[in-house]
């Protein structure tokens, strides 16, 4: 850490120049002695990372900022209050401390919380920051499994976040991440009453629950109609092969939906629908969860096809987790190339056999606009056109 950055002068300079070209930035001389262009342009391409992402630390004064990778990295701070109603008990360790995000607020709940972290700057620096937020965190400048290695200590909850990039190539299973936590999985056992994993929306849910063998419960969480992380939980006290599947749909506001991987299996769906008066687009915490039939039973709404991953219905569900829209109009694909006249649409594809790209430059389509055209194929396997205005709540 160069703690020159922290003086009020070059505090002040990083937020009057949030808005800098920072290639720019970095080519401009240095107003301070001690300090590289370099060093203030990362300052400040950072910090801007944070105004969404993590805007407790964005609007506190004073933070240090670690290289925007760090940032990329760290959990946003949605996310992390999520988690941290998941921790249970009073002593937690995250293994995979990073810029200390996550600890921050599982601080915030129980009693103690160790930061494992082998980058020893980027340990200083999550250290510095938790003593400005006033969080007390136990900081531990290791490798988090070799720590739990050398110590006899047993916590409450293990937190782990191994890393999907593995010699700069993504890996999509979790025995190929680093740290490896299946064979490790025993020593996390012996450490712990349980285990709260993050990993990335790519890896494929029974996979996980295969190489794990445990999971009592798998999180799918998404922000805004984007998946961005699934945490998988293990009661080190509870065997289970069938866990409970929660999805998290963060929005303007929360909702949580619920449901077991079995249960969805057996689940049959008797007779599809053709497109009524509203169409339902599920949020992609559900797609990703594999929640594809029992929706219709739980929010009674019909679905087009087996295939086709949209549902209907003839009066509004308000509670359906995903996008909502009013239906307009109704063609079969022959029909709308014949008669169509929309020149500007937004443009969904579900089990088509074309992309919104295709469609856009086959149709001379312009993207955006209040009109959307849902392309997809239908309950007797026609492919369709369904004209819509979509429903804001």
């Amino acid at each position: 850490m160069n703690r020159r950055i922290l003086h009020s002068d070059v505090q002040k300079f990083i937020n009057e120049h949030l808005q800098d070209d920072i290639p720019r930035l970095i080519l401009k001389k240095s107003p301070f002695n001690e300090l590289s262009s370099k060093e203030l342009a990362e300052q400040v391409d950072s910090k801007k990372r944070c105004e969404f992402k993590l805007p407790l630390w964005f609007n506190s004064e004073g933070i240090y900022y670690p290289p925007k990778l760090s940032i990329e990295q760290a959990s946003s701070e949605i996310a992390a209050k999520y988690k941290a109603e998941l921790i249970k008990g009073d002593e937690i360790i995250d293994l995979t401390g990073g810029f200390g995000v996550d600890c921050l607020f599982f601080a915030l709940k129980a009693d103690s919380v160790s930061h494992c972290e082998l980058n020893k700057e980027l340990s200083e620096i999550s250290k510095y920051n938790s003593e400005v937020l006033g969080v007390k965190v136990d900081y531990i400048i290791s490798d988090g499994i070799e720590y739990l290695r050398s110590s006899n200590k047993k916590f409450s909850t293990i937190y782990i976040d191994p890393s999907r990039r593995v010699e700069s190539k993504k890996v999509f299973l979790l025995k190929d991440c680093e740290p490896d936590i299946v064979s490790n999985l025993e020593l996390l056992k012996n450490h712990s009453n349980y285990i709260l994993i993050k990993t990335a929306p790519l890896l494929d849910l029974q996979s996980t629950i295969r190489e794990l063998k445990s999971v009592s419960e798998i999180h799918v969480i998404s922000i805004k109609n984007e998946c961005k992380e699934l945490l998988i939980l293990i009661d080190n006290h509870e065997t289970s092969e069938d866990p409970k599947i929660t999805c998290a749909i963060i929005g303007d506001q929360k909702k949580v939906y619920s449901f077991k991987l079995s249960e969805e299996k057996k689940y049959t769906i008797s007779n599809y629908s053709e497109p009524l008066n509203y169409i339902y687009e599920p949020d992609t915490a559900l797609l990703k969860a594999g929640c594809f039939k029992l929706i219709t039973r739980d929010f009674g709404v019909g679905k087009l096809h087996q295939h086709t991953h949209l549902y209907t219905s003839n009066e509004l569900k308000e509670s359906f987790p995903g996008r909502k829209f009013k239906v307009k109009r109704v063609w079969n694909f022959g029909q709308f190339l014949k008669e169509q006249e929309i020149k500007k649409a937004n443009i969904i594809c579900r089990n088509f056999g074309l992309s919104p790209e295709e469609l856009k430059k086959k149709l001379k389509i312009k993207d955006g606009g209040d009109e959307y055209l849902l392309f997809c194929t239908g309950f007797n396997d026609q492919l369709l056109v369904i004209n819509c205005e979509r429903i804001f709540e």
